[in-house]
């Protein structure tokens, strides 16, 4: 299998752990989302990044959605502090009281916020989750080289891989071609759907749930982990099937972010990449195919992961099924649609899921949880 990290140069760009002699001379508790983009910098996942952006690469994206060597990049990757620190600065970026990098400050700039917002989620609107992150940052942006102390991600939900790792995994298995899944939300009966048509076509499926910072409403990530095993244990052909963490932050950008996670995917080694409906969206903000739509708008030569596009999937208790647009003749009052809003809802309650709706293993996951 042979597919090009993103990037003019076509290699990972991934951060060896050095030792660092040098003074520090300020200490930073990094937050959930800085932690987040770290370990995605550092790891190679953000290939061509190889730290936070300076504020020439900022304007560039954010005007144009690209680096400023026209690299496609949809969405800016900052790291933002409150108070300005001199040029030449070592800030220690820590977490949980460890060291994990030195970050040399060569730039201090300020951010275009509303730009910033209009571009990259296409709203200024503060109910947003993305848009509301953003407004709480820091209010300057930092940029410099980045020297990695210790490793950044500690496996806390297990299955963590780096791009290095999961392209070793896939070319051990003989796997020509690999299809990735993403998601934020816990397993249910139109994910596998989608998963094992894509399996009827590509040779490996690379399942890689988000748990870096979500809302506070969303499923944690180890109860989502979980669900995801006892599926792939029962109902999965396990030798063409690779589980892993994906530990990127969640922005809520609609097609801006179906863009960075179809690139990620791509630094990971994989082929093909599964775009469903509202891909990575919140609310009302993008319309329901916006996240496909917006692969339109590129060149060819701007991916060479394929994307697959998948119609909103759902059970027909006519067709006795889990079916699509395209599949299904019958009307939607014989469809069972269940929102991620009503299906915490229902776990809040004690409501059982409807087996149309969820495997009962993994029902029995959320039920726990929420009991």
């Amino acid at each position: 299998m042979t597919i090009l990290a993103h990037g003019k140069s076509g290699t990972l760009k991934v951060a060896p752990i050095v030792k660092d002699d040098r003074q520090v001379e300020a200490f930073i508790e990094i937050n959930e989302r800085q932690l987040a983009d770290l370990i995605m910098i550092t790891s190679g996942a953000y290939s061509p990044l190889e730290t936070f952006m300076d504020e020439e690469n900022y304007l560039s994206v954010i005007k144009g959605g690209r680096l400023v060597d026209s690299t496609l990049w949809p969405i800016p990757i900052t790291f933002d502090v409150q108070e300005a620190p001199t040029a030449g600065t070592i800030l220690g970026l820590k977490s949980g009281g460890r060291h994990l990098a030195n970050l040399e400050v060569l730039q201090v700039y300020e951010p275009l916020i509303t730009e910033e917002l209009n571009s990259t989620f296409g709203t200024e609107d503060p109910a947003h989750p993305g848009v509301a992150a953003t407004l709480a940052r820091g209010r300057f942006l930092v940029s410099g080289p980045l020297t990695l102390i210790d490793e950044p991600h500690d496996d806390i939900h297990g299955h963590y891989l780096t791009p290095v790792e999961s392209r070793a995994i896939f070319q051990m298995s003989k796997w020509k071609s690999v299809v990735a899944f993403q998601t934020r939300n816990p397993i249910h009966r139109a994910h596998e759907y989608l998963h094992k048509v894509a399996l009827e076509l590509i040779d490996g499926l690379f399942i890689h749930p988000l748990v870096g910072a979500t809302k506070d409403d969303d499923v944690p990530a180890e109860v989502r982990m979980e669900a995801y095993r006892v599926l792939i244990d029962n109902y999965y052909p396990k030798d063409r099937v690779l589980l892993a963490t994906y530990p990127a932050a969640m922005r809520y950008a609609g097609p801006k972010e179906a863009i960075l996670h179809a690139i990620s995917r791509q630094n990971y080694g994989c082929t093909h990449f599964i775009v469903g409906r509202d891909h990575a969206g919140v609310g009302n903000y993008y319309g329901t195919y916006a996240a496909q739509e917006v692969f339109d708008e590129l060149s060819n030569d701007d991916l060479k992961i394929q994307i697959i596009r998948f119609e909103h999937s759902f059970f027909c208790k006519k067709c006795e099924g889990v079916v699509s647009k395209r599949s299904c003749p019958h009307a939607s009052d014989h469809h069972l649609v269940l929102s991620g809003t009503k299906v915490r809802q229902m776990l809040r309650e004690g409501t059982a899921l409807p087996t149309q709706f969820t495997r009962s293993e993994v029902a029995r996951v959320l039920e726990e949880q929420y009991r």
